[in-house]
């Protein structure tokens, strides 16, 4: 039987600030030692985000396929192990099943065996993953306010606009100009490539496929105003 340590932190930086590993070994070293328990070895996840599942971890993948049944773990907090409710729960009852303790310091011992523990463990985990889900609403409330305020949010900037200094789209006045001829051309039933031939023609460098997708989400646009 052996008892393994799993600590977590999601950035480089955390690794020498804030949440620290040196604080979490000690902690985990503190309570083995209370319980009479010698670790055996170390697992450190270095700059992993929680929402990533154990098994696809680095270290975490390592300490899974090393158990066997009647070893141990020791983490010190819910949520350097988990942060979805799923991972958690599948994690856990697979532990149980082959005869591994899991003890959460944060929830006061093995949640494997432990009734009370299971449940309060039951509960965060479902808490980590709202958590998660909130956050996720609020990138989307952001972006979304920005699409609206024509904020520029990263990747290629679409045809027909430029950035100002403060990084928002700016409209493009030749280039607009340039999305209003391919949509004319197209409705006049000209192909992709003779339109892309005709506007590279007259000095705007643009793919057949550019045309494409430039017209597309122009009509759509357009279609979208009229509705």
């Amino acid at each position: 039987m052996a008892t393994y340590a799993y600590c977590r932190v999601s950035t480089e930086r955390q690794a020498d600030e804030g949440e620290s590993l040196g604080t979490q070994q000690r902690t985990v070293e503190g309570y083995a030692l209370m319980q009479g328990m010698q670790i055996d070895q170390m697992f450190v996840e270095r700059g992993v985000s929680g929402s990533k599942p154990l098994v696809e971890r680095a270290e975490g993948a390592k300490l899974l396929a090393i158990l066997k049944p009647g070893d141990t773990i020791i983490t010190p907090k819910l949520d350097r192990m988990f942060r979805s409710a799923t991972d958690a729960l599948n994690v856990c009852d697979r532990l149980k099943n082959d005869g591994i303790a899991l003890h959460m310091i944060d929830l006061g011992g093995d949640v494997t065996s432990n009734g009370i523990s299971k449940l309060v463990f039951t509960i965060l985990s479902a808490v980590a993953e709202a958590e998660r889900d909130r956050i996720r609403e609020r990138i989307r409330d952001v972006k979304a306010d920005q699409k609206t305020r024509n904020r520029y949010l990263g990747g290629t900037v679409p045809f027909g606009w430029t950035l100002d200094e403060e990084g928002e789209l700016m409209i493009n006045e030749s280039q607009q100009a340039a999305i209003a001829r391919m949509v004319a051309l197209r409705q006049a039933g000209q192909s992709l490539r003779a339109i892309a031939n005709t506007l590279k023609a007259e000095g705007v460098n643009v793919s057949h496929a550019g045309v494409k997708k430039i017209v597309e989400a122009e009509m759509a646009r357009t279609d979208e105003e009229a509705a």
